[in-house]
């Protein structure tokens, strides 16, 4: 998914993904973010865990991505592939005291994003 989307999604602004297919699949998703570089993002890293909850056919070949609890983990470099696909689960690392059930403070928050976050965001280097 684009870099943009996927930080959506990471920020809780995003918990609709919507899909040209479906899939029998309910449980945890990492989302990842593809190589295309968009200013503030971060490109080709996986960004959370997010928990899809259901999907809904909304018309031919349209599908709603219902998305439920979010799950921080430390970023890393994936190279992303069309539809679902298998990441070894070693290098997930996770960050249960962000997680949404958590209810982190702004402080919990701001730490993680200054440590995990933000050494990966793309900021173009001007000419």
């Amino acid at each position: 998914m684009g870099a943009d989307y996927a930080l959506m999604i990471l920020s809780g602004d995003k918990t609709i993904e919507y899909r040209s297919w479906s899939t029998t699949y309910r449980g945890p998703l990492l989302i990842c973010a593809s190589q295309k570089k968009i200013e503030g993002t971060m490109p080709g890293y996986a960004n959370c865990v997010i928990d899809l909850v259901d999907i809904k056919k909304t018309g031919p070949r349209e599908y709603e991505w219902m998305l439920g609890d979010f799950h921080a983990i430390e970023p890393f470099p994936v190279k992303g592939r069309l539809h679902l696909f298998d990441v070894p689960d070693d290098k997930i690392i996770f960050h249960p005291e962000v997680d949404d059930k958590s209810q982190p403070s702004e402080e919990v928050w701001y730490d993680y994003q200054r440590k995990y976050l933000e050494p990966h965001i793309y900021w173009p280097t001007k000419k």
